[in-house]
């Protein structure tokens, strides 16, 4: 619900800053003294097209801020809300924080939880929270997708409406895979066969993973077999079989290091490095001979080798790719004919593409079977309701509108549609001309619906346009009883509605200077007294009305 609004330099209000409660909510004043301005701020911070004449005279700007505290039912989906948007969360999801600066030379700057945001953000976050209801005042209800949101709540049909969504979706995807398919005709079969003598090359030769790094080793070395041959045995030559050889030097090395440590021990770390080599030489000797005995030096294995090198070289080079690619072209190759193969199998596709439309129109015939019987519950509810609103004889109607073809949102268009009085032909709510009708039907609506409506705060603004004695009294009755599941503010001329708030606030002029200034102040009970005193009486406050004031608030 809507916690705190400030203003700076809006209209005629220098500041303010005015806390609200739950339940409902009356301001009044009198004609001229900016009741309307409190809703025009709210507008503005909920992404309202600014202009530069709302700024104060004299001032370079305005700047409207709003604290709305979340209810517990919309943290989750607004906590998501913000985070796809990369705005930082407020009070761990309990509070949204929006402002709105304009500036004289008509540049506008919006915030949501003090980051920079767009206006179309703004209106997205203020959809959530705010609805407003009034004759100048932009309304979710008008919306064609807002009437069909706001019956399938109503009637609960939620679930069923994403159930069809995702098997329409499903079935365009499908309808497209086919088209595709069928438009691709000989370009497809040309593909395949390439594909197919592709797969068939690449499988006959069956490269495998590292086996190019492996098979390149080996060829190395059968390639250099003598060589290896003449190193190893020149080697052990040098080592230990010729008549100097490095081992024979370290064994003579040795003894003699092994004299000299009895005459002086600071030699013994030497001793022990000549030992160690020794010993090292020795290894070597060993492993050399163990490799001799052990090397495959077959030419038959050479050839072999060599052959499987070329095949994987010429393999590569025609398909242009790394020899240690191949492999994974010979997956891909498969994966690729397999995915075309299944593409093109018209047959399938065509069979898949019935059996999605049909499973779609089995449950977009059950929605449109629980809108039709819910539309004409509503319908009644809404128009029994029109008749204590001095709109006697006036209907709604929830017309069931067939889609030439259907659509995500099912088999039909839903359209509020009203007579406003007997003998009228219905037509569509967003077309009716009064702007009093328009509020007094949106009320009986938000009321009939208040517990499918998850827009927190309602805001309406001159409901009682119009009307009078037991009609407003009526009014304000809805009023109340919808402040019981809502936040509501309502801007109201008649004290019938004013004595039923639970919170009463009072918008008054004041001169500074030569300046107007417009204030706005929170009634206790005796000051209630007095503001109905004159909303009944006028200019003169007599002690009738005043008795009458307490009457209408002791009523209540």
């Amino acid at each position: 619900m809507l916690q705190t609004i400030a203003l700076r330099d809006f209209v005629i209000v220098d500041t303010l800053e005015l806390d609200f409660s739950s339940g409902f909510t009356v301001l009044t004043g009198e004609t001229g003294a900016g009741k309307s301005i409190l809703l025009d701020a709210l507008g503005l911070v909920l992404g309202e097209r600014a202009d530069s004449s709302q700024i104060r005279e004299g001032c370079n700007r305005a700047e409207i801020s709003a604290l709305f505290q979340i209810d517990p039912s919309l943290q989750a989906s607004l906590s998501a809300w913000l985070e796809e948007h990369g705005f930082p969360g407020e009070d761990e999801g309990r509070s949204l924080f929006l402002k709105r600066i304009v500036e004289s030379g008509g540049r506008s700057r919006a915030f949501i939880n003090g980051s920079v945001a767009t206006l179309a953000q703004l209106r997205e976050a203020g959809d959530q929270l705010v609805d407003i209801h009034g004759q100048h005042a932009h309304q979710l209800l008008l919306k064609g997708g807002a009437q069909r949101d706001l019956l399938d709540r109503h009637a609960g049909l939620g679930g069923l409406g994403n159930e069809v969504g995702q098997a329409f979706r499903a079935l365009n995807d499908l309808r497209k895979r086919l088209a595709q398919a069928e438009n691709a005709g000989q370009d497809i079969a040309r593909e395949r066969e390439r594909l197919e003598w592709q797969l068939d090359e690449l499988s006959e030769l069956a490269p495998v993973a590292g086996e190019w790094t492996a098979i390149q080793s080996d060829h190395g070395r059968l390639a250099n077999a003598a060589k290896i041959i003449s190193g190893c045995q020149e080697s052990i030559e040098i080592l230990s079989e010729s008549d100097h050889s490095v081992e024979s030097a370290l064994t003579k090395i040795n003894s003699a290091m092994h004299d000299l440590l009895e005459h002086d021990p600071n030699l013994k770390d030497i001793a022990e490095s000549l030992e160690s080599a020794q010993i090292q030489v020795d290894e070597a000797v060993h492993s050399l001979n163990r490799y001799l005995q052990k090397l495959d030096l077959d030419p038959e294995r050479l050839a072999q080798v060599e052959a499987r090198m070329q095949s994987l070289h010429s393999a590569a080079r025609k398909y242009k790719v790394d020899a240690e690619a191949l492999p994974q072209l010979l997956e891909e190759t498969a994966e690729h004919l397999q995915a075309l193969t299944a593409a093109q199998n018209m047959d399938a596709l065509r069979k898949q593409v019935e059996e999605a439309e049909a499973a779609y129109l089995k449950l977009a015939k059950q929605l449109s079977q629980k809108r039709g019987k819910a539309a004409a519950e509503l319908s009644k509810e809404v128009t029994l309701a029109m008749q204590n609103l001095s709109m006697a004889g006036g209907q709604l109607d929830i017309a069931l509108l067939p889609l030439a073809e259907g659509g995500a949102s099912g088999l039909e268009q839903i359209e509020f549609q009203v007579a406003g009085h007997a003998g009228s032909t219905p037509r569509s709510l967003a077309k009716v001309a009064s702007g009093g009708e328009l509020a007094r039907i949106s009320l009986a609506i938000s009321v009939i619906t208040s517990k499918a409506s998850f827009t927190p705060t309602l805001i309406f603004d001159e409901v009682d346009a119009g009307i009078g004695g037991a009609v407003a009294e009526t009014v304000g009755t809805l009023l109340r009883q919808l402040g019981e599941s809502h936040q509501i503010l309502c801007v109201t001329h008649l004290p019938q509605v004013a004595a039923q708030g639970n919170h009463h606030f009072k918008v008054s002029k004041s001169q500074a200077g030569d300046k107007t200034l417009s204030q706005v102040s929170s009634l206790g009970r005796a000051e209630r007294v007095e503001e109905i005193a004159r909303m009944l009486g006028g200019a003169t406050i007599t002690d009738t009305t005043r008795r009458h004031a307490r009457e209408l608030l002791e009523h209540h």
